[in-house]
Order: C-alpha cells, then sequence, then structure tokens
C-alpha cells in the first residue's frame, strides 16, 4: 500500500507530527529504528516549557507559546482515547537562580524577550522568601526564582505510548526495526531500508533525530545538526516535595525526583559518568536539601539533537520537493504543536504557520 507520507523517526516527534496528519484524514506509515538507534525521546527530561527560549529568536518563543496553549487540549485528547494520562501538570515552572546579580540579569534579559514579544511573557519574579512560600522545600542557598506561567511537565514515556497507540488506532502503520538507507523520488517516494524493504508514499517527513545527519544530505538537506549528552537521575519515589518543576529538578507523575540534566559535547557517547552526576547531584540538594537524604534508584544519558543556533529546522528540500526535515532539541514542548500545527504547514493549507525563520536558509553553506 502507497501512503500520503512515510515519516522517518518513531519518537516523540515523528509520532505527534504522524497523528496530526492521520487526523486529517492522510495516510501515514512511521518507521521506527532498531534497538540500537540514539532516542532522544526515551531519556527527555519532560518539560513542557517557554521561559528562556527564544531570547535571540523570538519567533521561537511564540512557536513553543503556541506549543504551550494547545498542550492540555492535546493532552486531553489523547487521553480520553488511548486512556492514558500522559501526565501533564501546566502550572507554571522555575527559573530558579543561586545568586542575585544571576536572577538581576536574566530578569533583563526576559523583560527584553516580553517587550519583543509585546508583553506576552508572562512571569514574575520571586525573591527567596516569596519563593519559599510556593516551595517550602527549597534551601537556603537559593537566592530566588524566575516564575513562568506558561511552563508545566509531562511523562515522555507515557505520552510516547499513547501516541503510538493512537496512531495505530487512527489507521497509521508503525514499523519497528527498520533503518533507512536510501531515498529516492520519481513519481513517488522509495524509501529503502536495510532489510531490504521498500517504502512508498506521496510526501516523506525525515524525524530521525542524529539519523539525519545521515540521511539529510542524501535527500538535498544541509541537517547541519550535533548531539549533546544530557545525564539524567531519578530518585525513590517521595512524598509530595517539589510543587512546580524547574531545570534543575521536578517531581514526576510517580512521585520520584528527576534530576538533571548536564549539556554536554562528547559526540555520540551516551554512557552516565560519576563527575556529570555528582554535579547534578549537588546542584540538587543545594536547591532541595531534603534530596540528600533520598535514594537513588536509576541514572541514565540521552542524546539531543542539536543545531547550530539551537532552533528548530523545519525544511522543504529544494532538491526533492515533498521531502522535509523537522528536527528539534524540544521534542516534549513542541509536541502539540507538531500534532496540532505542523499538518497544516506540511500540506501548504491557508492555516499553516510561518515557520520561514526556521528553515535551513539561516546556516551558510559549508
Amino acid at each position: 500500500m502507497t501512503s500520503d507520507y512515510t515519516i522517518i523517526g518513531g519518537g516523540i516527534v515523528g509520532l505527534s507530527t504522524a497523528w496530526g496528519l492521520l487526523k486529517r484524514g492522510l495516510r501515514v506509515t512511521v518507521l521506527d529504528g532498531d534497538d540500537g538507534s540514539f532516542r532522544a525521546s526515551r531519556g527527555n527530561f519532560g518539560l513542557v516549557w517557554v521561559q528562556s527560549k527564544g531570547m535571540n529568536q523570538p519567533r521561537y518563543a511564540q512557536w513553543s507559546q503556541e506549543s504551550a496553549a494547545a498542550w492540555a487540549d492535546f493532552a486531553n485528547e489523547l487521553g480520553d482515547v488511548t486512556g492514558r494520562d500522559v501526565g501533564l501538570a501546566q502550572n507554571g515552572g522555575y527559573d530558579l537562580h543561586f545568586s542575585e546579580e544571576s536572577l538581576e540579569a536574566t530578569v533583563a534579559q526576559y523583560n527584553v524577550l516580553k517587550e519583543n514579544l509585546g508583553g506576552n511573557y508572562p512571569f514574575e519574579v520571586l525573591g527567596h522568601n516569596a519563593l519559599r512560600r510556593e516551595e517550602p522545600a527549597i534551601g537556603p542557598r537559593v537566592a530566588g526564582a524566575i516564575l513562568h506561567h506558561q511552563d508545566g511537565h509531562a511523562n515522555p514515556l507515557k505520552l510516547l505510548r499513547a501516541l503510538a497507540d493512537d496512531v495505530r488506532r487512527l489507521g497509521g502503520v508503525i514499523l519497528n526495526g527498520k533503518t533507512v538507507t536510501d531515498v529516492e523520488r520519481t513519481d513517488l517516494f522509495c524509501i529503502r531500508c536495510s532489510d531490504g524493504s521498500d517504502i512508498r508514499s506521496r510526501k516523506v517527513v525525515l524525524s530521525a533525530g542524529l539519523g539525519a545527519i545521515t540521511l539529510g544530505p542524501m535527500m538535498g538537506f544541509k541537517a547541519p545538526i550535533r548531539p549533546q549528552r544530557g545525564q539524567v537521575l531519578i530518585t525513590e519515589k517521595l512524598p509530595k516535595l517539589i510543587n512546580r518543576p524547574s531545570l534543575i529538578a521536578r517531581q514526576v507523575d510517580e512521585g520520584g525526583i528527576q534530576i538533571g540534566a548536564t549539556n554536554e559535547e562528547v559526540g555520540l557517547d551516551d554512557h552516565v559518568t560519576q563527575p556529570g552526576l555528582s554535579g547534578l547531584a549537588a546542584e540538587a540538594v543545594a536547591a532541595f536539601p531534603a534530596l540528600a537524604k533520598a535514594q537513588l534508584v536509576r541514572s541514565w544519558g540521552a542524546l539531543r539533537i542539536l543545531s547550530p543556533d539551537g532552533l528548530p529546522i523545519y525544511q522543504e528540500s529544494p532538491t526533492m520537493p515533498g521531502a522535509y526535515l523537522v528536527t528539534c532539541h524540544s521534542g516534549i514542548t513542541l509536541a502539540a504543536a507538531h500534532a496540532k500545527f505542523l499538518p497544516d504547514w506540511l500540506e501548504a493549507s491557508e492555516a499553516a504557520p510561518n515557520l520561514e525563520v526556521f528553515s535551513e536558509d539561516r546556516f551558510a553553506v559549508s
């Protein structure tokens, strides 16, 4: 059977996009990699996060805001039909600071961005005492925080399962263990896999994370992406300790405290390291001293997908019309946008969002 779309990549980005296309009545096949593939979706910190994004490109802040605003309906819709609660809590999040100087400097940056966004950037600054009223477990070393009201968090694995379930319910085909080796275009796209199978479709979306480094150039993309390692820890299940998430720690829906994450330029090495984990633990204990007594039950590393400027890339191939590169490091935050709005861009409908600033044209030819 020929599909309207083949999605190369079965992570959060690929499945969110597939879900949105299926909701529009299109036929979709998703090609998921093998067990040895690097999988950012399974190592995600789980934040639905607006603050700090778009400091140098306000459109990225807007795109993140649009997605954050659509997240509640997206989660409810998935939950209603799959019975899976993706653990969304969206009542704000903190940027914690250990010095007045860093807090003031960041507030100044946020005020510039707020002005560039016409005032639509709802945050408030909390000194230590005000923060302690919101978070009684906060440590004395924390000088204060920025509370951004559009932020929140969700459970990445539950989201991944819910999307996979509903993609199948909607008639989508998910083929696991598929490593794409070549993509050709005649009247249709022919996607060849290492097992000898061919998949044909009218259009193709490359959302294979780091796999785009290899596949992108053969499809006419620059695909200037690189890996960045993030190490993460999680504690035993604890009584309620943290009310809102931060970039340092969040209490997941099942009770554990997730601590993270590092930002390391180490190539394709996704292993955990003692210095990395020790640094994370020390910062978390400084923020929430009660964590010093918590048992750590698991640690892991995963590789983010980063463009040179950290922004998403949305690009139609100049040499293979109908082929699209969709890649970002904010797959959870942007999941709702990829499900709700990106299909209009892929189909060039009148409702298509303006994603011009995220094209590869912003990168010099290497």
